[in-house]
């Protein structure tokens, strides 16, 4: 067995607008020609990894931010919140009148007002990653495949994203739900856009972790490449942990390498300077 890679997905292996750098596809494809093995591991769901990102050719994945395990089609791992303390969640959402998404590998079910009250987030955290055309991003050219209408007391989600009146909700949410493990994404401390909650003491080092037991393989034997916070932890279990350059200051200030931009080139410029392909 080869080295055992993990790439993070948006903003690492797929560009702010959803698209993949085909010198990314590349270096993936050239790697696994190489004999090293290729996971994304993302905070995604299975709903949310398309054909085009499988299409690259995969040896698995890790998803809801470590909760969810694949190695080709066996499920090594999955844990998820439970029906009773999603409808907790749903209900606390509902009676502060914050609209939110259920991330499930069935797929992403959104709440009655989820596309109204998002489109204007969904623009901003565009805006905020750089995107070109920023003032077109909306909740469907993000989430093509998003579910409106559907049940929301459910027993398969991974993980739950709100969006955020005010910091002081992500705040609540602490308090709300010690069973759970609360987080922000969409910008740091008080700029952050979304408050989300996913099953408690899940990081995606503790997934890779339970990989590597599966697979038999060495943890020196391992690269992570992520770009922003939530990475930190699988970069600091790995081996050597590659930011990029287009990630934030946090992540790349304690990471081993640095890396160009996702739309530069980067993952590709990583993996001949680690020796995984030829240039």
């Amino acid at each position: 067995m080869g080295k055992i890679i993990f790439i993070d997905v948006d903003g690492t292996l797929l560009d702010y607008e959803n698209k993949l750098p085909a010198s990314a596809d590349l270096a993936i494809k050239k790697a696994r020609e190489n004999g090293h093995r290729v996971y994304i591991c993302t905070g995604r769901s299975k709903a949310e990894v398309y054909d085009y990102i499988w299409d690259i050719g995969l040896d698995g994945m890790i998803g809801g931010n470590g909760s969810y395990v694949e190695d080709y089609d066996h499920v090594v791992m999955h844990q998820l919140i439970t029906k009773e303390q999603c409808q907790h969640i749903v209900d606390w959402l509902k009676a502060r009148h914050l609209e939110f998404y259920l991330e499930s590998n069935n797929g992403l079910f959104a709440s009655e007002n989820f596309e109204e009250k998002g489109n204007p987030v969904i623009k901003l955290y565009a805006q905020r990653k750089g995107k070109d055309d920023a003032d077109h991003a909306t909740v469907r050219t993000i989430f093509p495949e998003m579910i409106f209408g559907g049940e929301l007391y459910r027993d398969d989600v991974n993980k739950v994203s709100f969006i955020l009146n005010s910091y002081q909700d992500h705040l609540d949410s602490i308090e709300e739900f010690p069973d759970l493990k609360p987080g922000t994404w969409g910008g740091k401390g008080e700029i952050a856009l979304f408050g989300d909650l996913g099953v408690k003491d899940i990081t995606k080092a503790h997934a890779i972790d339970e990989l590597l037991k599966y697979l038999g393989a060495k943890k020196e034997d391992t690269l992570a490449f992520g770009d922003a916070k939530v990475d930190i932890p699988m970069l600091e279990y790995c081996e050597i942990g590659v930011a990029m350059g287009s990630g934030g200051d946090e992540i790349k200030a304690m990471a081993d390498y640095v890396t160009d931009d996702v739309d530069k080139d980067g993952l590709y410029k990583a993996f001949v300077h680690f020796g995984l392909i030829e240039e």
